[in-house]
């Protein structure tokens, strides 16, 4: 279970500012594209799950998320590629 993360307002609005910016990248918006297609071709498979756009599979979102417990320093940025 997850904490929420304690900000003042100020700060608050300057992280959606910032979360809306990364989920509007040119890159961001083609996974999330990506996501709702498979996810809209086959909702049985994807039910609780979460796409992972490394391995074109749906796993656990723990699993995906965390990048099998190595982190997700690893495939950061402009290292992550989309097939």
């Amino acid at each position: 279970m997850s904490m929420k993360q304690t900000l003042t307002p100020t700060a608050q609005r300057m992280k959606a500012i910032r979360d809306k910016r990364a989920a509007m990248t040119p890159d961001r918006r083609k996974k999330k594209a990506e996501n709702q297609r498979k996810r809209r071709a086959n909702p049985k498979a994807a039910q609780g799950k979460d796409y992972d756009h490394k391995t074109s599979s749906f796993r656990s979102v723990k699993a995906n998320r965390g990048n099998d417990g190595k982190g997700t320093k690893l495939e950061s940025g402009k290292k992550y590629k989309v097939n």
